[in-house]
């Protein structure tokens, strides 16, 4: 079984508009409203693929019980309310988020969420944590939740931002999946080529994490542990909704790790092929599986080289 943790869950809302014009007037031509949140996302992705998974989140009974319509295994620790996040969607491919930040949780809420989580980790083949927190949840919740699972000896993803990314990377044997932005800002220094995501990456690993998965839009993902580097891209760009494409790729990562399969070539190619499945999906939390298995093999990966980082 696969856990995912999502602090701070949406009712992910899509509109799709011919073009967005700010100051004016639009009519939206399509709604799609579900509930969603990045570990939610890379919950239903799980399912989809027919993993054992339960998505774990702070949310209201509402929220829960949509999501079970659907088939996902909720466990909710239940607060006031449910965050939206809006994605306007134009013609062209390009998308804009607006993204609210959540209702306040109780430290009691919180506390029980860990608990609950933490209950589960004998069973447990992964664990994902993933997404923002909402106001009143402490930045060193998914370091808190990853520290248990490596205790236990289940492999931990963590997708987070900020100062809970700070914290996550300071935990030995968690995998990290920052993205390009998330990255710089984590490691204080420029991350847009290559190269510079492994010396990174590098640093990283002699602080104690167990690898870094750097997802970089459609110039595919970056990888580095402790056996090498790799470079991951399917080579050509895709024309479609790139919201939730990372979480397909959180959710194609430890899909494997909790398989036991660490071969990472071939973890990246199923990474980037969900992501790109992802991608060519109308909705965030859905992916082409059709598409997947054709994509998997136009997936190239390189090894890199993995210069000791001196500073």
């Amino acid at each position: 079984m696969i856990i995912t943790v999502t602090p701070n869950p949406a009712y992910d809302v899509t509109y799709e508009l011919a073009e967005l014009v700010v100051g004016d007037v639009h009519r939206v031509s399509e709604v799609r409203q579900r509930v969603g949140g990045k570990g939610l996302n890379v919950a239903r992705i799980l399912a989809a693929l027919g993993e054992s998974t339960v998505a774990m989140a702070l949310a209201d009974k509402a929220f829960a019980a949509e999501a079970r319509t659907e088939g996902l295994d909720v466990d909710e620790v239940e607060v006031a309310g449910v965050r939206r996040t809006l994605v306007l969607h134009t013609a062209d491919g390009t998308t804009t988020s607006l993204l609210e930040p959540g209702h306040p949780v109780s430290t009691a809420a919180s506390e029980q969420l860990q608990h609950r989580v933490t209950a589960r980790l004998a069973g447990a083949t992964g664990l994902v944590v993933s997404g923002s927190l909402p106001p009143g949840v402490t930045a060193d919740l998914p370091a808190q939740l990853a520290s248990r699972a490596v205790a236990v000896r289940v492999p931990v993803v963590v997708d987070v931002d900020d100062e809970a990314l700070r914290l996550a990377a300071k935990v030995p044997g968690v995998v990290l999946m920052p993205n390009r932005d998330e990255l710089t800002r984590l490691v204080g220094s420029d991350c847009d080529e290559p190269a510079d995501v492994v010396v990174a990456a590098q640093r990283l690993l002699d602080g104690g994490v167990a690898g870094v998965v750097a997802t970089r839009g459609p110039d595919g993902l970056i990888a580095v542990t402790s056996e090498g580097a790799w470079v991951a891209a399917l080579g050509a760009e895709l024309s479609g909704n790139p919201t939730g494409a990372g979480d397909a790729a959180v959710a194609g990562v430890i899909r494997c790790l909790a398989a036991g399969d660490v071969g990472w070539p071939g973890l990246l190619r199923d990474a980037v092929a969900m992501s790109a499945a992802a991608v060519l999906a109308p909705a965030a939390g859905d992916v082409d599986l059709a598409l997947f298995g054709t994509l998997k093999g136009r997936v190239s990966v390189t090894t890199m080289p993995t210069p000791r980082c001196t500073g």
